[in-house]
């Protein structure tokens, strides 16, 4: 899965400055101090993107109090992101990569399978960032189902 990049821990993290849903521009060194998790996903209004951004939603509080903040990365523009996240109460900032070089700096992008077919775009892929944005953990082809629940554990959140 993928075409070449793959972070894993201990890496440095590639960075990003993208827009969130109002528009205003979120970088990785907005959250220094605390731990990050860098999440993207393929598209906003799917099934399983819902899931997971309102697990996310649905967790935040625990995972803030344990020092843990969220973003979600896809190639939705700014205006769908700002529909989505109204329609979801989506409280944590989502950011637009629409020409998804975000994504391809962090190994997102790429061939993966669909429906028992090869395509290009987005790979659903989640990264934490320790208070210093080092790569703590890079996980590559997420399920969306549990993922969450999967993640406090790991983070004790």
């Amino acid at each position: 899965m993928g075409d070449g990049i793959h972070l894993s821990a201990g890496d440095a993290n590639p960075g990003f400055a993208l827009p969130d849903a109002t528009g205003a521009v979120v970088r990785p060194e907005d959250f220094a101090g605390r731990r990050l998790v860098v999440y993207f996903y393929p598209a906003a209004f799917t099934p399983g993107c819902t899931t997971e951004a309102c697990d996310f939603r649905d967790n935040l509080a625990s995972l803030q109090a344990a020092g843990v903040a969220v973003v979600g990365i896809s190639p939705d523009s700014v205006e769908r992101l700002a529909e989505w996240a109204e329609a979801e109460q989506l409280t944590f900032p989502l950011l637009s990569d629409a020409d998804h070089a975000v994504a391809e700096a962090w190994g997102a992008w790429g061939t993966k399978v669909v429906n028992g077919e090869e395509r290009v775009g987005l790979i659903r892929s989640t990264f934490v960032l320790d208070a210093d944005g080092t790569i703590e953990s890079a996980e590559y082809g997420v399920d969306p189902n549990g993922h969450v629940a999967r993640l406090r554990e790991q983070l004790a959140a």
